[in-house]
């Protein structure tokens, strides 16, 4: 079935529906990972995003479940240049993801990077005109000022791990498997918390760990609020969105990406070492470069602040995914030497 990208600039891209069909709106994105494919798509930071893979081809080693990283697709379509292998096609089906395969997505990307991201519609069969597509993705909420975590968060407590050394509460902002597994792993005790938990509630753990998510940290007052309030009072970590609102509670600013970083070798130069880590990355938004002696990391790409560290507050944070999954793992430290560091005074 044949099927088309409609960027919300008028830009056109064609290509075979090889997913669900159907519409699917959302932000139109690239990460240049070139495996973990599975990943991508159920990982609960690309909620509303079309994202297209910079890999020529993709789907090549099949799927399997322990790879998903919650419960199900996030990303509301995915765009390749060669979708290979019946497994991972099939399972776009299953899970309603709508998937092109065909696109020119050296050129999309290119129009990507020097345009920014923006809303974008995939549609297919050829019922609709670009310009009736065009219409209807013009009138869908942008990226910048949308707080998207309560679609991805728990509703209820609940616990990953029950035996460990040290007990950590996660907050769960859209938060990965892998990062949870990783603190099993380490020898911590795990329960996770919807994200609109009070502190007190999760102040009396061992340690605290901000997850990852979705969307656009500025409009989340009422979880930067309380991670002003946990403070001094807990050990804190926060990743990926969990760093971006570590930062507003510390009074730093945030601002969107031109078209974000998302893939698996993202340079990030830790001041205190001179030591650069090749990262795994997904966001749009960024904390705002600045001197203060809190910034522990910034990307070589554009000098965003990559990690804080407040040790006053007991507090610390990466923009990069440490839990590595699928890779690299120049970080893969970061959550395991937090976790040591909670059972040295606990």
């Amino acid at each position: 079935m044949s099927a088309m990208l409609v960027l919300e600039d008028g830009a056109t891209f064609s290509g075979t529906s090889v997913g669900a069909a159907g519409f699917a709106f959302g932000e139109a994105v690239f990460t240049t990972s070139m495996s973990g494919y599975q990943e991508v798509a159920t990982d609960p930071s690309f909620e509303g995003q079309l994202v297209c893979f910079t890999a020529p081809m993709v789907g090549n080693y099949g799927v399997a479940t322990e790879r998903s990283e919650s419960r199900r697709p996030h990303a509301r379509a995915v765009l390749m240049r060669e979708a290979r292998g019946p497994q991972w096609t099939d399972w776009l089906h299953e899970h309603g993801v709508v998937g092109l395969t065909g696109v020119d997505t050296r050129s999309l990307v290119l129009h990507l990077r020097d345009q920014g991201s923006m809303r974008a519609a995939v549609v297919t069969g050829d019922e609709d005109s670009p310009d009736e597509v065009l219409a209807a993705v013009r009138e869908q909420p942008a990226m910048a000022g949308a707080a998207l975590v309560a679609g991805v968060s728990t509703k209820e407590q609940y616990t990953f791990a029950a035996d460990g050394a040290v007990r950590v509460a996660v907050v769960d902002y859209g938060c990965k498997r892998s990062i949870l597994r990783r603190l099993a792993a380490n020898g911590a005790a795990v329960d996770v918390f919807p994200h609109d938990v009070d502190a007190d509630t999760v102040a009396t753990y061992d340690g605290v760990l901000l997850s990852p998510g979705p969307g656009d940290p500025a409009p989340l007052t009422a979880e930067a609020t309380v991670v002003q309030e946990l403070l001094g009072r807990t050990p804190v970590l926060g990743v990926c969105l969990g760093h971006q609102l570590l930062a507003v509670a510390t009074g730093h600013g945030t601002f969107k990406l031109p078209f974000g970083h998302r893939g698996a070798n993202h340079p990030v130069l830790d001041r205190r070492t001179n030591k650069v880590l090749v990262t795994s990355q997904n966001h749009g938004f960024a904390v705002a470069a600045d001197d203060h002696r809190s910034v522990t990391h910034s990307s070589l790409y554009d000098d965003t602040v990559e990690g804080l560290d407040y040790p006053d507050l007991r507090a610390r944070s990466a923009q990069f995914h440490p839990e590595a999954s699928p890779g690299p793992h120049d970080a893969a430290s970061i959550i395991g030497d937090w976790v040591e560091g909670l059972k040295a005074v606990a």
